[in-house]
């Protein structure tokens, strides 16, 4: 796909541990290297700007700032 910028995230447990599985991405919203992202797959990566009628299986769709699980924050950017 021309013009698309792809990247290999690494999935995270809820602690930020690696799972030891990758998914290959198209990077929709500018993320970098060592960034939490979120990602869709299936036929929701079809529907953003960037995927709109193209092949994609997996678009990244968030870059997280901060997230937090009950009282305890987690990750902060």
């Amino acid at each position: 796909m021309t013009g698309v910028k792809f990247l290999l995230l690494e999935r995270l447990n809820e602690k930020l541990e690696p799972r030891g599985d990758f998914v290959v991405a198209v990077d929709a919203v500018g993320a970098g290297e060592d960034e939490v992202v979120l990602y869709a797959s299936g036929s929701s990566a079809r529907q953003t700007r960037v995927t709109k009628d193209r092949p994609a299986d997996a678009v990244i769709m968030a870059i997280v700032d901060s997230f937090s699980i009950g009282d305890t924050t987690v990750f902060r950017k």
